[in-house]
């Protein structure tokens, strides 16, 4: 059989290279200075707070403010699975208004707190935190706001916590804040945004931590249903990290990390009220949730969570259960590049651990399907720099000289229609483009870290215990039939997956004696099976001595209801080629399996076997068209017996 490299049209094998695909070039929105009704407000004093009767402003900005989200929805690649999800949970009827005063209801019997107050449906809401705000110009605030109105636009409202920093003034907190408000009326041309300027109380703590965490209970909300009545009225709530500490003091500036922790209690009904001598415990007292919490944003100049291996390159997915312990452990001693000398590291180190801490936090008082996001204000002004910057974002980073409209996709709105991170996190990375520019990948923007609950990973043998390598003739082997695996579970995955039934005694049979591992992610919502096969005719020891034992995946399985949702099979992906084969694996699929093209893109080559029903893949880097290797491998890949309880085996 001849090997060609990609790009050959003669034959039907690839040894493909690692590049980027092209984007989408479309432009999401674009500046006009020279017309007030498109372009960013001049100057945070010139900013006008529209009124409602201003209408003809808000007509005549509509269809451009319309066609922007439309740009941008088409721009997010979203699949059809992910607009359906987006449809059902995003665009259900809104509250219904309260009822007059002179309008005859009739009801019968106890109505819910919620309908009295005319909430049918809970409002979906993002809180998002925006820090040192004051280093940006009005151009990233005003882009800020306008996807801050994008999203209002596609169902989800916004509470934004705006935070200067701890050190910082009074003044500035409120300046910050009432800049982005006015943001945010700018765009559409009439009040959209509320600001809620004293909220945050502080109270005596009755579990005192030395770090804040989710068990804080040092923060209140005390909303006098300013925030209710806001996102009754799809306004865009704009609140200071400031905090009084009683009744009577001056609100000054509080730990940001407390604020959106009890925010997000507050908003999800778990802000329960401090408990005083002899009063009695009431059902009015209990506190009730106000809105669905679907994310927490994070926007933060130094962006997403940076790879220890990689400090120039972020995380595109975090998997909490798996990842969070050791990568608490990482920052606190990532390096910098020789190239980035003047970066002050410990600050560095201290704002990735705060804001991963924060994450872990909110998702752990939130559903499993809330998320958090990652990621730099421009990257949320739909914007880009021109030039990299090598420090921790000083005062005189220079935004005005260095920012201009990007065309890629926008990582807010994207992750809000697919809940998934720009790029896949299984994705080699040399096939996503443009995320490193110096140590704050300020050239993408839009690089994001996606962090959620996630699940565990559980992997037999465990690797950093025991590293998979081929073993010797004879030895003892794993068993699919061991107690530490549910065999039951493991063939209903299996089965669940590809729709068809197992011979379970002759597929035990098969791999009893080759087994290298197994992978099962969550409680067996994914998972692979993975053995060590020898070519056809090779004996077992010649094949071990000759180092010709070949690493293949013989199963990977998703529940069909867990597919294209949770990143199960990037989770589980992962695990294969980071944890389990790092030098690199292969497999095989049906030609026509409409999962090839996903294959295709995290492999490093392919090739369609002639004469059969299988295209075969491969993770192994350096193997040329013409390398000993592919030939074993091809001969697994044509080797290997289904076990198929239906017996049809007319592609095999």
């Amino acid at each position: 059989m001849t090997w060609t490299h990609r790009g050959s049209r003669s034959s039907s094998c690839a040894v493909h290279g690692l590049t980027a695909r092209g984007r989408n070039t479309l432009p999401l929105y674009s500046w006009h200075t020279s017309s007030p009704t498109h372009g960013p407000i001049a100057s945070p004093t010139a900013a006008v707070r529209y009124s409602s009767n201003s209408a003809f402003v808000p007509r005549a900005r509509k269809p451009a403010v319309d066609r922007d989200v439309i740009v941008s929805v088409l721009e997010s690649s979203a699949t059809r699975r992910d607009a359906n999800g987006y449809l059902q949970k995003y665009t259900s009827k809104k509250p219904l208004p309260l009822p007059k005063p002179d309008v005859a209801r009739f009801l019968q019997g106890t109505q819910p707190d919620q309908e009295v107050h005319g909430c049918h449906v809970q409002f979906n809401v993002a809180i998002v935190k925006l820090r040192v705000p004051q280093q940006l110009t009005t151009a990233v605030v005003y882009g800020i706001a306008k996807t801050l109105c994008q999203l209002r636009m596609l169902g989800l409202l916004a509470v934004v916590i705006v935070d200067c920093g701890i050190g910082e003034s009074r003044q500035t907190f409120e300046d910050e804040s009432l800049r982005l408000c006015e943001a945010v009326d700018s765009v559409l041309g009439q009040s959209t945004a509320k600001l809620a300027n004293n909220i945050f109380a502080g109270q005596p703590s009755r579990c005192p931590t030395t770090l804040p965490s989710m068990f804080s209970d040092k923060m209140r909300v005390d909303d006098q249903e300013l925030l209710r009545k806001a996102l009754q009225h799809d306004m865009v709530v704009i609140a200071p990290s400031l905090a009084r500490r009683d009744d009577l003091s001056v609100p000054q500036p509080a730990e940001p990390h407390e604020t959106v922790l009890a925010l997000t209690k507050y908003l999800n009904g778990m802000q329960f009220p401090t408990p005083t001598a002899g009063d009695e415990p009431s059902v009015e007292a209990q506190p009730k949730k106000i809105a669905s919490v679907e994310r927490l944003i994070l926007l933060d100049p130094v962006g997403g969570t940076p790879m220890p291996s990689r400090p120039d390159l972020c995380h595109r997915f975090i998997n909490l259960e798996q990842e969070y312990s050791s990568l608490i452990s990482q920052l606190a001693t990532l390096e910098v590049p020789k190239s980035d000398a003047a970066v002050d590291i410990e600050a560095l180190r201290t704002v990735h651990v705060a804001n991963l801490r924060l994450a872990n936090d909110v998702v752990r008082l939130l559903p499993p399907s809330s998320s958090v996001l990652i990621t730099t204000p421009l990257a949320a002004a739909n914007m880009r720099p021109q030039i990299p910057s090598a420090s921790l974002c000083p005062p005189s980073l220079g935004f005005a000289e260095m920012v201009t409209t990007r065309t890629q996709r926008n990582p807010l709105l994207h992750n809000l229609l697919t809940d998934r991170p720009a790029s896949s996190p299984s994705l080699p990375l040399q096939r996503v483009q443009g995320e490193s520019v110096g140590y704050f990948q300020m050239i993408d923007s839009g690089a994001a870290t996606l962090v959620k609950r996630g699940m565990p990973v559980t992997i037999y043998p465990d690797p950093h215990l025991h590293p998979w390598s081929p073993p010797k003739p004879g030895s003892s082997r794993l068993r699919l039939t061991d107690t530490c695996i549910d065999l039951p579970r493991l063939i209903h995955l299996i089965e669940d997956s590809f729709s068809r039934k197992l011979d379970v005694e002759a597929y035990l049979d098969r791999v009893k004696d080759n087994l290298a591992g197994i992978i099962i992610a969550g409680e067996y919502e994914g998972g692979a099976i993975l053995t060590w096969e020898r070519p056809l005719n090779v004996p077992e020891q010649d094949a071990y001595q000759q180092g010709r034992l070949v690493p293949y995946l013989d199963k990977f399985a998703v529940l069909k209801k867990r597919q294209g949702s949770g990143g199960v099979a990037d989770i589980v992906f992962n695990a294969m080629v980071q944890d389990c084969f790092p030098r690199g694996v292969c497999w095989r699929s049906r030609k026509n399996n409409p999962v090839n093209k996903w294959y295709f893109e995290r492999s490093t080559g392919t090739c369609k076997l002639s004469e059969s029903g299988w295209t075969m893949f491969w993770t192994t880097q350096g193997l040329g068209s013409k390398h000993p290797i592919l030939g074993d491998y091809e001969a697994v890949c044509r080797g290997v017996q289904p076990t198929w309880a239906d017996k049809k085996h007319i592609l095999e």
